[in-house]
């Protein structure tokens, strides 16, 4: 085993005629973590109450559906990959229609119209990661009330006491994680209404 990892960083640290193919794969990656990483965000929650689909995924399907309409066509992606990140937007977002060519859909007296069922296979592999994420994160959850349920407990075990007699270092440790999570919670509610307020 310790083998096989040290020749796969290797591979990918050295240069060769295989290293186009390495970042290509590293993209796909990258891509495939952020969406699972927004789905399991989105169904822990951390306490911020902001969901993920609404910040992420719905306005990357409706960017991408307004542009179809937009410019007669779906295939605005240059790749898979090509989709909303932290920092970035995707490369089709600020293009012109032009830059596509022309429309490849009918125009009708209601301007170009796009088939749905041609739009929904450009964002189905996000829909699915986010989705296959929000799954991930429930999990934890489950298992968790599974074992208090097999073990018998009846003790809420999601409630963090801090009165309770067993005031040991974990429960001060988690209970001292908790206020902090609840504390910068209301900070980042605080935050996103008066950015949306101003």
């Amino acid at each position: 085993m310790p083998i096989s990892v040290a020749a796969g960083l290797l591979f990918l640290s050295v240069d060769g005629p295989h290293g186009k193919h390495v970042e290509e794969l590293l993209e796909y990656a990258r891509f495939g973590l952020w969406w699972v990483a927004l789905g399991v965000a989105s169904s822990i929650g951390l306490g911020s109450g902001l969901h993920t689909f609404v910040l992420y995924l719905g306005p990357h399907i409706a960017f991408f559906t307004i542009k179809a309409m937009q410019c007669g066509r779906v295939d605005l992606k240059s790749v898979v990959y090509d989709t909303i990140k932290l920092n970035r937007s995707p490369t089709w977002l600020p293009k012109d229609c032009s830059e596509f060519g022309p429309p490849l859909f009918f125009l009708s007296s209601q301007g170009v119209q796009v088939p749905l069922s041609s739009i929904l296979p450009q964002v189905q592999v996000e829909a699915i990661l986010w989705g296959l994420g929000t799954a991930l994160g429930e999990l934890p959850p489950y298992f968790i009330s599974r074992a208090a349920s097999i073990s018998g407990d009846k003790m809420d075990v999601t409630e963090l006491d801090a009165s309770s007699s067993e005031n040991n270092g974990v429960t001060s440790n988690l209970n001292h994680m908790k206020r902090w999570f609840l504390s910068h919670a209301q900070y980042l509610k605080h935050s996103s209404f008066t950015k949306f307020d101003s």
